[in-house]
């Protein structure tokens, strides 16, 4: 008897086992060729497309597109757009329903998640023209 409550003791208070940061060989092979949406608290935040060569195309969602690329450093995906010169580094998980984002560059911000339903659509309206 007492070796069952010891069994269930321990499972009680088992450290829960962390998932792994993706490396960037498993990152480019879970994303290469892939449209990924990215919700925060609830919302679709955004998506990206990734591309041939680890080149990226981002948007909110908002028909405007900014291309990029990513690298690794430091066990870090970091991310540079055509916008922004500064680099924005992420770490990436595997969870049960899809990636698990954390924006390095500002770990206090809130984890974006792989977005499994979503309904909305990455349109890139080009640039603007005027007169």
């Amino acid at each position: 008897m007492i070796k069952h409550i010891l069994l269930l003791t321990s499972l009680f208070i088992a450290p829960v086992a962390q998932a792994e940061t993706m490396s960037a060989a498993e990152f480019d092979a879970y994303t290469k060729g892939k449209t990924l949406f990215f919700g925060r608290g609830g919302v679709t935040y955004g998506a990206e497309t990734y591309l041939d060569n680890r080149r990226v195309r981002w948007s909110f969602l908002d028909g405007v597109c900014k291309e990029g690329r990513w690298y690794e450093e430091a066990g870090e995906i970091c991310f540079v757009y055509e916008d922004r010169s500064d680099p924005q580094c992420w770490s990436f998980e595997k969870g049960p329903t899809g990636l698990i984002a954390q924006f390095e560059s500002n770990p206090e911000s809130v984890d974006l998640y792989e977005a499994q339903d979503s309904d909305d659509e990455m349109i890139c309206l080009g640039p603007e023209i005027g007169v």
